[in-house]
């Protein structure tokens, strides 16, 4: 059965994923990229993102990259908040904005996008972005519909993820824990109070400093 699953999920030791005052320059806010500097050296990060290159090389093995690429393994489709297409809020002033990720995301699916101000479908390169107003649970049956059998990837942000939470539909949460103090942002684990009651989680430490959590769904919801 498709699962909806998060990963690649960074927070900070004190449990904000990004910080405040995010701009089209700044995507993580105050916090730069020191959220995903465990993924930029990564052999995933280096593909997707198209940066292969002599110079570059084709980026490195081992534990975070190894988490890193379950996040393309079995995805038919991707669920992502407005606030991962771009840091815009209200009725939509600019509708030529198509993402942080150039002429060819890398999501290579549909990606439905959930916002208050819906506007008319896109494609970007394989990817169509679809802007819908819609509660967790009609956003995936969408998703389900869309992925064709294949899992769905749920890609933030935080706030996001905290409703999917509450509403009890995510399958598996991969949530790396990095070494940095960001004392102001979005937290992701806001009144989520008691959630490792209902997953089983696993930890795994990596050379690179972070720590990755896996939260997969007990199969016995009584436990």
């Amino acid at each position: 059965m498709p699962k909806l699953r998060a990963h690649n999920i960074a927070i900070s030791l004190d449990g904000f994923a990004t910080g405040e005052d995010r701009t089209f320059e700044a995507p993580f806010g105050h916090a730069g990229g020191r959220l995903m500097q465990w993924f930029f050296p990564t052999r995933t990060f280096v593909r997707v993102s198209g940066h292969e290159s002599e110079a570059v090389g084709s980026g490195e093995t081992g534990v975070d990259d190894d988490f890193a690429a379950r996040a393309w393994q079995g995805i038919g489709a991707e669920i992502m908040g407005r606030g991962k297409f771009g840091p815009q809020t209200g009725p939509w002033e600019d509708e030529e904005w198509r993402g942080w990720w150039g002429d060819e995301p890398p999501f290579h699916s549909p990606v439905v996008v959930l916002t208050h101000h819906p506007r008319p479908d896109i494609e970007v390169g394989e990817t169509t972005f679809l802007f819908r107003d819609a509660q967790p649970q009609a956003a995936l049956d969408l998703a389900f519909e869309l992925a064709q059998g294949h899992d769905v990837r749920l890609g933030g942000g935080p706030t996001m993820i905290r409703e999917f939470l509450e509403a009890d539909l995510v399958d598996e949460l991969h949530v790396v824990v990095v070494p940095i103090i960001l004392g102001r942002g979005v937290r992701l684990w806001d009144g989520q109070e008691g959630l490792e009651q209902r997953f089983d989680v696993a930890t795994t430490a990596s050379p690179s400093g972070v720590v990755h959590l896996v939260f997969t769904r007990k199969t016995d919801r009584s436990a």
